[in-house]
């Protein structure tokens, strides 16, 4: 009897030890078992996919007064929302300044804003803008512009390109490395490697 309670008195002794013990391995199953939070998964990121196309289109603009603006035509187009622009194929735009001078654009690939007035033209490029008469009735002779980019603002009549590129006025031919023409300062600035043959005007 002796030695049972002897035992008993012992596990008595142990056993606030042995309960602390269990409950302590209880929490740590607990803490291993119980999820964590929910990791914030990143944004998805916008991707550049089209949301509808074109297919030998032709997409007009037109001012307040109801005049035409601006037409663009092109062989395929692609609107990418994102950006809100338009990836032409083939394309050919017409342009309408606020004095009426029509402009032209062609190229192989073009990148337009929403309302077409800003046009990034891309391989075999060709922005021409035909003869007007000035406020003063001189006649303003008619511009080409030839290169393999070819960046037209039409609403500033500003273009500029950071690749060779060809200009002709009337007769005349410029070439540059690259190009800033704004028509409203009546500024042209070429740099790089510039050439230039002018032709003399014809005396009456």
């Amino acid at each position: 009897m002796n030695k049972v309670r002897d035992w008993f008195d012992r596990l008595t002794l142990y056993f606030p030890v042995l309960l602390m013990g269990l409950l302590a391995l209880a929490s740590y199953w607990l803490v291993r078992s119980t999820p964590g939070p929910e990791q914030k998964q990143p944004a998805a990121a916008v991707k550049h996919l089209p949301d509808y196309f074109m297919h030998q289109f032709s997409v007009k603009t037109f001012g307040t007064a109801g005049q035409l603006k601006s037409e663009v035509m092109g062989l395929e187009a692609r609107h990418f929302p994102d950006t809100d622009t338009l990836e032409i194929d083939r394309v050919h735009i017409r342009s309408f300044g606020i004095d009426g001078q029509l402009t032209t654009a062609t190229a192989r690939q073009a990148l337009v804003n929403s309302d077409a007035s800003e046009v990034q033209l891309m391989g075999q490029a060709l922005v021409e803008r035909q003869a007007s008469l000035d406020k003063d009735g001189k006649t303003t002779a008619a511009l080409s512009f030839r290169g393999e980019f070819l960046h037209a603002f039409m609403d500033t009549d500003r273009i500029q390109s950071h690749k060779p590129v060809e200009l002709t006025r009337g007769a005349d031919r410029f070439t540059g490395n690259s190009m800033d023409y704004d028509k409203r300062a009546g500024l042209m600035l070429l740099t790089g490697r510039v050439r230039g043959h002018l032709v003399p005007s014809k005396t009456p």
